[in-house]
């Protein structure tokens, strides 16, 4: 079976949840034997420039063949306005300014979507939402295609042009029980064909160095948060409240921000900031960490829980998230909190009691190790492939057709 995998950017230098999600299903594709994969992406790393720092044309990484494009340009500043303002009531926003959001939005790569077209692919796997490449392409392609949204609660789910990027599609992929529930109060799609997959967690490939000395600080008890480091993260807000459980909590604790920083904030004595770090440095860290926090309210799935837990370390969630509020309800591996002081006293009970967090740790892994091992879901997700191609490719709604209108508008939230 031919796969062609259409996702904004792509390979190993990218962060993000989404991106990263594509590259491990494709490689892992491959590796099960049976599929020829081809990834159509662009040129960039960055998804805000989305300046072309990437070779154009056709390489093959980790056995994936990939297709790439250069892009015509980055966000320009008018976008931050329309964002806002289109966020203020989504459901409402006039078809012209979507249009312009998802132009602003990018990347816009001429000619992707056409190679994608023309590809000859069983089946076009569409990864996540709200880009360019997506939008504009999952409805012209002539194969079936199937849709992972990647989704969280935000206003771009909302847009009523967006409505046909879920209703051009002929099944849909989600990450967890709670993206699913999110999508489908927002898009009129709970009849077509779904999976919950999730994704699965790589093999550790440790360094063999202590995390206190990567970060610099001995032998003393750290937190980690792995990933982005950006304000729609959650991570001014956590050092925030650290800064403020320093001042309340004496005591040699230190936080960890771990991967690519895309914001400024005041330096504090007790926060590290690495930046990116390699695979091996990434699992030491965590391996050694007295626990994770995720503190972002906007995730589909989490990879990073993932990774604490497959080290035995509990996690520390933002409660407003409920993909990873659900994951640490059903697998009884972490706790969570909505606001400073549930946050100190997570903090303090976690420092207190070595039992209850290696308890915390250990129900995590059984419930990744359970659910998220990559042999058993590539066999899922290659059945469900199988399904897709054998029903064939359905009838695309008409451009702003709204056949995927709202069942609820969301409540706002403060």
């Amino acid at each position: 079976m031919r796969v062609a995998f259409v996702t904004p950017r792509y390979g190993p230098q990218v962060t993000g949840g989404a991106e990263t999600g594509a590259r491990l299903l494709a490689e892992h594709l491959v590796r099960r034997g049976g599929f020829e994969v081809e990834v159509f992406s662009t040129c960039a790393v960055d998804r805000v420039s989305w300046d072309n720092v990437l070779a154009r044309g056709t390489s093959r990484l980790s056995d994936v063949v990939v297709h790439r494009f250069e892009t015509v340009g980055g966000r320009p500043p008018a976008f931050k306005g329309l964002d806002e303002r289109l966020g203020l009531a989504p459901w409402h926003a006039e078809s012209e300014d979507v249009e312009r959001w998802v132009e602003l939005n990018g990347p816009v790569s001429p000619g992707l979507v056409e190679a994608v077209t023309e590809s000859g692919a069983d089946v076009a796997v569409f990864y996540p939402y709200q880009y360019h490449p997506i939008v504009t392409g999952i409805g012209r392609v002539p194969m079936p295609r199937v849709l992972h949204p990647a989704a969280h609660d935000e206003p771009a789910l909302y847009l009523p042009l967006l409505r046909d990027v879920f209703q051009s599609a002929d099944a849909i992929c989600y990450h967890t029980e709670a993206e699913r529930r999110l999508v489908q109060g927002a898009h009129r799609v709970a009849d077509k064909p779904q999976i919950v997959l999730g994704l699965g967690v790589a093999a550790p490939a440790a360094g063999g160095r202590v995390g206190g000395e990567i970060l610099g600080i001995g032998d003393r008890p750290y937190v980690i948060c792995l990933g982005w480091v950006a304000e729609q993260k959650g991570s001014a807000m956590l050092a925030r409240y650290f800064g403020l459980y320093k001042e309340r909590q004496r005591g040699p604790l230190a936080l960890a921000l771990v991967g690519p920083v895309s914001m400024e904030f005041a330096p504090q004595p007790d926060v590290v900031v690495t930046g990116a770090v390699d695979e091996p440095a990434k699992w030491d860290l965590l391996r050694d960490a007295t626990a994770l926090v995720s503190p972002s309210a906007f995730e589909s799935f989490s990879l990073a829980v993932m990774e604490a837990w497959e080290q035995a370390v509990p996690v520390v969630v933002n409660a407003r998230c409920e993909p990873t509020r659900d994951h640490c309800e059903r697998s009884g591996g972490g706790l969570w909190f909505g606001s400073y002081l549930q946050f100190e006293a997570v903090l303090d009970r976690l420092l207190a009691d070595g039992p209850l967090r290696a308890e915390l740790g250990r129900r995590g892994r059984d419930y990744e190790r359970r659910h998220f091992s990559w042999p058993g879901l590539i066999e899922r997700y290659a059945g469900f492939l199988a399904e897709v191609v054998e029903r064939g490719p359905g009838p695309r709604p008409g451009p702003g057709s709204g056949a995927g209108a709202p069942a609820a508008q969301p409540a706002p939230t403060a």
